[in-house]
């Protein structure tokens, strides 16, 4: 199946490769795609990423065969719909803390049966290409929705959350989780216990896991409690391990 049918892959559960990209620039995705990766997720929550850079981005993607998610800068309407028309593959959607918030996300990337505004005229429509119909139905099948959970307060009702008809599927935030739950680490019993019952819920309900990994050797404990999608660092992280890993080995054939 193609790396670029993230959505179908997501919802079985295929076991996905991904990176963040921070960078605002194609080349970023384009190597990723390259390497082999499942997908990338453009940050513009935590990343000097625009609109039009996004758009840059998802071309790029395309270019390269990967799936291009996007983590929007918030929940709101407008932002979900900018990055869809771009092409996005999907969303992840910051602090969903609420079945309220996440009903509607679901609705802000849906035709049938949600809000999202109309328009065959940008990329994910081959700017009018794709008739209003089959625009509307490819666009509804094959957008991935992903609910980022990270705060204290969407723990209390993640079984509601996971349950929100539309939501594919959701990603563990453990940092921000961390923070939220007033914990010096995520290795704290209690940053631990907030992810088991996120995963607990999903898994309840059919609902993919997405989570974020220090390093390869995370994804079989993750992978064993029902996460399949895995987003392995950083554009910027691999290329700082890259740089650290070289330096070193510099300094000891130079010696």
């Amino acid at each position: 199946m193609p790396r670029t049918e993230f959505a179908t892959r997501f919802k079985a559960r295929q076991q996905l490769l991904g990176a963040f990209v921070k960078t605002p620039t194609s080349h970023a995705s384009e190597i990723l795609g390259g390497a082999g990766f499942d997908f990338v997720v453009i940050d513009e929550e935590h990343a000097p990423i625009d609109r039009v850079t996004t758009d840059q981005i998802l071309l790029g993607c395309r270019a390269s065969d990967i799936a291009g998610l996007v983590r929007v800068a918030s929940s709101a309407p407008s932002a979900i719909q900018s990055v869809l028309d771009c092409g996005a593959a999907g969303v992840l959607v910051p602090h969903v803390a609420s079945a309220e918030i996440a009903r509607t996300v679901v609705a802000a990337s849906r035709y049938r049966g949600g809000a999202r505004g109309f328009s065959n005229s940008p990329r994910a429509g081959g700017y009018g290409a794709t008739g209003m119909w089959a625009h509307i139905e490819a666009q509804d099948r094959d957008v991935a929705v992903v609910a980022m959970i990270e705060d204290r307060e969407a723990i209390d009702v993640i079984e509601d959350i996971v349950a929100v008809n539309g939501l594919d599927g959701i990603f563990i935030g453990r940092g921000d989780l961390t923070v939220s739950l007033g914990a010096k680490s995520a290795s704290e019993p209690v940053v631990k216990d907030a992810v088991a019952r996120v995963m607990t819920a999903a898994r309840n309900v059919g609902k993919p896991i997405c989570v974020m990994v220090g390093s390869v050797e995370e994804i079989g404990p993750f992978h064993a409690e029902g996460a399949s999608a895995f987003i392995v660092s950083s554009d910027q992280g691999l290329l700082r391990a890259s740089a650290n890993r070289i330096r070193a080995e510099f300094s000891a054939a130079a010696n």
